[in-house]
């Protein structure tokens, strides 16, 4: 019989971690840069 690659399975689940934090990062970003924009155009430019 053979022992299970507990090491490899550890390395798919980080790397499945870091894919989703990084996901949730870009979903962050873009939610900020679109309350950014709709920002910029309610508010009054003074000039």
């Amino acid at each position: 019989m053979f022992k299970p690659n507990y090491s490899y399975e550890k390395r798919q689940k980080e790397l499945a971690k870091k894919k989703k934090k990084e996901e949730k990062k870009q979903r962050k970003l873009e939610k900020k840069k679109k309350s950014v924009e709709k920002d910029e155009e309610t508010s009054p430019s003074i000039d």
